[in-house]
């Protein structure tokens, strides 16, 4: 994803910036600090990088993102000195240990290092997939307007600091993390096998019916199935060769949240999959199949 860096100078840069981010702006001088900006009722607006300079903060961002950051942080900045501006510098990152000049990446060793100094990246990487190994949510796929930054995961990747004092959104934050317990999250997620009418040959598929969550989805071929499950869900999800094993970050619900979303919807949604299944496949009806709505037993269509 295309980053943009922002340059933040003025003598009350650092100041400005702690009483608005999640984590503690000091801790730029020791390197790269992970950090997100939040609306009042504490959700997620945008996820940086921050990195000190000898007259300024740089601030590393996606660059979709870039344009409503700059807007909101000059909506805050009212008179404090503070000087908001874009640079053409171009972020570089590798893997392994850091070399001279760059610095570790905050979130997970493995995501390697990131440097501001005009280096080339490291190519041949596929960083989508470092991410997913890694269980890190991406702005775009898993982070949205809806999102808790604790939900996903910002405490693990040492994305906020609760001893810093306040700032925007930090109420909501700092009770969900003292007076509730946590029922939603990421985790990552792997298909074994595909479902019974992805194996088929793209030259026999039949196209797929529009997605539940998404009546108006326009139908995906069976041989693209990661186009559906985008419209579905929110994940970022791969598809790797004609096996159709597909990999990326599914929603995790903690044990009693699961076992009681499962009670309540088990049955509607086996008989929405029935519907589906039917509906994908009935012009082939000796390789239809479906679960019985009561007993959850699958069985053949006769």
């Amino acid at each position: 994803m295309p980053r943009t860096v922002l340059r933040i100078t003025g003598s009350d840069r650092t100041e400005f910036l702690q009483n608005l981010i999640t984590n503690d702006v000091k801790r730029t001088d020791n390197g790269l600090v992970y950090a997100a900006i939040l609306t009042p009722q504490g959700k997620y607006l945008a996820d940086f990088l921050l990195t000190a300079e000898a007259d300024g903060i740089l601030l590393d961002v996606a660059s979709d993102l870039a344009p409503g950051l700059a807007q909101r942080l000059n909506m805050y900045r009212l008179r404090a000195d503070v000087q908001i501006a874009a640079t053409e510098i171009t972020p570089a990152r590798g893997l392994g240990t850091a070399p001279a000049g760059a610095f570790a990446d905050p979130r997970h060793p493995d995501l390697g290092w990131r440097a501001y100094d005009g280096r080339p990246s490291q190519e041949d990487v596929d960083w989508d997939e470092v991410r997913v190994a890694n269980v890190i949510p991406q702005s775009g796929i898993e982070l949205g307007p809806d999102s808790y930054i604790l939900e996903a995961g910002f405490e693990r990747l040492n994305g906020v600091d609760f001893r810093k004092g306040c700032y925007v959104g930090q109420e909501v934050t700092a009770r969900m993390k003292h007076k509730t317990k946590l029922r939603k999250g990421w985790c990552r997620w792997i298909s074994p096998a595909p479902p019974l009418w992805a194996a088929r040959s793209p030259a026999t598929a039949s196209p797929l019916a529009p997605c539940s969550h998404n009546p108006a989805a326009k139908p995906s071929p069976i041989c693209d199935l990661t186009a559906q499950e985008r419209t579905c869900r929110p994940l970022r999800r791969k598809c790797h060769g004609q096996r159709g094993v597909i990999r990326g970050l599914t929603p995790r619900l903690s044990a009693s949240a699961q076992e009681m979303s499962t009670k309540k919807n088990k049955r509607d949604a086996v008989i929405r999959d029935c519907r589906q299944n039917a509906a994908a496949l009935a012009h082939k009806p000796n390789d239809l199949w479906q679960y019985h709505p009561t007993s959850n037993r699958r069985r053949d269509n006769e």
